[in-house]
């Protein structure tokens, strides 16, 4: 097989660990109502059921690089896999708000690592000219989870009192069909190098996957320290790319995006859909976020993380302040349109580049830990967004919540302009060099 379609194979599989990601975050979206119905759970306790797996996420998030570091990737997007899979029988077989939030929480934790391992993994082992689009095959596996699961919703919608049960069980088959693959890829060579000194055995992976590169990266990789202490980490030498991870998985969630996609059939029930219309409504919401993924990932390597984030801000100024306009003079019929449109910018935009950008800002001896500090950023801020917005969508007028998201994208705007650094087309170790000298 050519090296460049080794390295596509490789990517595609680990991968998949975020479609297993997309679907479990989306998938409740179609069972939330059922089960607050079926254990007559208050806003409260309904909050933290449905935010339990992102509460896993946060767990998985914060301790996921202890075993991609320790014991690599490929060990680690393996044991994502066992997660998936018993997460999606045990949401199934729930019998009470205890075992649904346990099982569901296990899910969360096989989504937190995967959003640690699988960026890392791919960057690792990516020539440098595809990295960005092969890092974002992740997120494009993430939105088509979400569109299958929102489809798979839509289709067992209506077929028993218990149609939520088969929503959630049936991500049982990807998940196994995920862990035999997972078998069946080479650990990380940056990660053999660095936390291994297995050089040989890197530079016959990267061969495979990057030849014309290999022993220049073996190089540039022999001269970094093979793993950094948590008390550097922090130090004022990493101030910078912790500063962008930060940010950028910050804005990440305060554009609304997890609280749209976790409640979008309640939002467009608020705009006048009905049930089923909300239910097919979703459907449109997973594919806009596809079609548009998949823009973002042929132009990401072409413009940069840069002009697709300048671009994806700008969408989401008109598309939340639209929704908001609309929601606060009761003008509903183009609430449903601006909702798709926001779904699109999020996807060119930050969708397409959180995981490839965070991926590339640190070193190999500390890119676990980076990619462990902007995923639990994002996954703690996805939690407790979560958790509020029953009684939000209770307590506030849309319009006011919508025009909260629109004032963090102004934010965004700025954060792009003045901090971010493009690092398309350059080396992982040629970024991290330049970030840790500014």
């Amino acid at each position: 097989m050519r090296h460049g379609n080794i390295a596509w194979l490789w990517s595609i599989t680990a991968a998949l660990a975020g479609f297993l990601f997309g679907f479990d975050t989306a998938v409740i979206s179609g069972a939330e109502q059922a089960v607050q119905r079926l254990w007559q759970m208050d806003d409260a306790l309904h909050g933290l059921a449905i935010s339990s797996a992102l509460w896993g996420t946060v767990i998985g998030a914060v301790t996921g690089s202890i075993p991609s570091d320790r014991y690599g990737r490929r060990p680690t997007l393996v044991a994502i896999g066992v997660l998936y899979t018993v997460s999606a029988i045990g949401s199934a077989l729930a019998w009470d708000p205890l075992s649904f939030m346990v099982f569901r929480f296990l899910g969360g934790l096989g989504i937190g690592m995967s959003s640690i391992a699988t960026p890392a993994y791919i960057s690792e082992i990516a020539p440098a000219e595809k990295r960005g689009r092969l890092v974002a095959l992740f997120q494009f596996n993430i939105v088509a989870g979400i569109l299958v699961a929102f489809v798979s919703n839509w289709l067992l919608g209506g077929l028993s009192e218990n149609d939520w049960r088969y929503m959630l069980g049936v991500e049982t088959l990807p998940a196994v069909l995920y862990l035999v693959a997972a078998g069946y890829i080479p650990e990380s060579p940056r990660w053999l190098a660095v936390n291994r000194g297995r050089v040989e055995e890197a530079r016959d992976i990267l061969r495979r996957s990057d030849a014309a590169n290999a022993d220049a990266v073996l190089a540039d990789v022999s001269a970094e320290q093979p793993r950094i202490p948590l008390s550097e980490f922090l130090s004022r030498r990493f101030r910078r790319p912790i500063t962008l991870a930060f940010l950028i998985a910050f804005f990440n969630q305060l554009s609304g995006i997890n609280a749209i996609i976790y409640f979008a059939p309640r939002i467009f029930e608020m705009a006048g859909t009905g049930q089923r219309g909300a239910l097919s409504a979703t459907v449109g919401i997973g594919v806009t976020n596809l079609v548009f993924t998949f823009v973002g990932i042929a132009l990401i390597d072409r413009m940069g993380r840069r002009a697709l984030m300048l671009v994806g801000s700008f969408g989401y100024l008109v598309s939340l302040g639209a929704v908001a306009w609309g929601f606060a003079t009761e003008h509903y019929g183009p609430v449903p349109a601006f909702i798709l449109l926001f779904i699109a910018a999020h996807a060119v935009g930050q969708g397409t580049v959180i995981w490839v950008y965070i991926s590339e800002i640190f070193p190999n001896a500390a890119r676990a830990r980076g990619q462990a500090l902007g995923s639990t950023t994002h996954w703690v801020l996805a939690a407790m967004l979560t958790l509020v917005m029953p009684g939000l969508l209770s307590s506030l007028a849309p319009a006011t919540i919508f025009l909260a998201f629109f004032a963090m994208m102004v934010l965004q705007l700025l954060f792009v302009l003045t901090l971010m650094v493009e690092t398309r087309g350059r080396s992982l170790e040629s970024v991290s060099h330049e970030l840790e000298r500014s």
